[in-house]
């Protein structure tokens, strides 16, 4: 299996695991599986209902296995109890949530801890300065980011060292190419969310044909494409179904020819404005 080493040290797993979908009584099922199967990072937030989703991976997972990966975000606030959620990166928000969540989560420390977006209201010297605060006090082990762009993660990069980032991205949508490439020349994590979508009938008809000719699916050949696109990609996809997890997770097999590979990437070529 593909290993990626996040900060340069930490060992996961290329394809992990995104709870975001996890509830009911089967989440924990789910959860177990993924582990059984040695995906070694999940990804939670504290938005997944502002703090459950973490919960039920600890209900489910903990004592954690030794080389588990629990990521979690933080950075997104609601206005009162049944308020709206909103962004909130002032100094004091990110410290109560990080605190909360090591208290949720039953850890020391959180690595990576990722800001689950840059809030605009607030400097982002203020918001990387406190993440990196908590990094100096143990608090953190490394800091990831989320959407954001080439120039933002430069921006946090003069002021901390950036371990992983977030975006939206995959075979359909490369609006964060430039992110992307970024991430290959600083060699950071790059971890898409939403890794698999659907696009145009001529499009998903090449994934298609891809994937009647490896006796694959479409959302495999698609996470196949993702591994092979990028060294620094992680995808993360998401399901409440373990037979879904399992046909993701089997997706790291998959071995793509070179034809194959050039017409994925002419698809793919079609969902970049700077291609083609």
């Amino acid at each position: 299996m593909g290993v990626f080493l996040i900060g340069g040290d930490l060992a996961v797993r290329r394809i992990g695991f995104g709870a975001m979908h996890l509830s009911g009584d089967g989440a924990g099922r789910v959860a177990r599986r993924a582990v059984e199967l040695g995906v070694n990072l999940i990804d939670t937030a504290f938005l997944y209902g502002g703090g459950a989703n973490e919960e039920l991976l600890v209900e489910a997972l903990h004592p954690y296995p030794e080389d588990l990966v629990l990521t979690t975000k933080v950075g997104v606030a609601r206005t009162g109890p049944q308020g709206d959620w909103k962004l909130d990166g002032r100094p004091e928000t990110l410290r109560d949530q990080v605190e909360r969540a090591l208290w949720r989560l039953r850890v020391e420390r959180i690595e990576p801890l990722q800001l689950h977006r840059i809030d605009p209201e607030t400097p982002l010297a203020d918001q990387i300065g406190t993440l990196a605060d908590l990094r100096a006090e143990g608090k953190i082990g490394r800091i990831g980011l989320s959407e954001v762009s080439a120039g933002e993660l430069e921006q946090a990069r003069s002021i901390v060292d950036i371990a992983s980032v977030q975006n939206r991205y995959n075979l359909m949508d490369r609006e964060h190419e430039p992110v992307l490439a970024a991430c290959e020349r600083a060699g950071i994590a790059f971890l898409p969310w939403r890794p698999v979508a659907a696009g145009a009938t001529g499009a998903s008809a090449v994934v298609a044909a891809v994937a009647a000719s490896l006796g694959a699916t479409a959302t495999q050949v698609a996470l196949a494409w993702l591994l092979d696109h990028s060294p620094v990609i992680i995808p993360i996809p998401g399901t409440a179904r373990v037979s879904h997890l399992e046909e993701n997770v089997a997706a790291e097999r998959l071995r793509l020819s070179s034809a194959q590979r050039a017409e994925l990437d002419r698809v793919a070529a079609g969902n970049f404005p700077g291609t083609g």
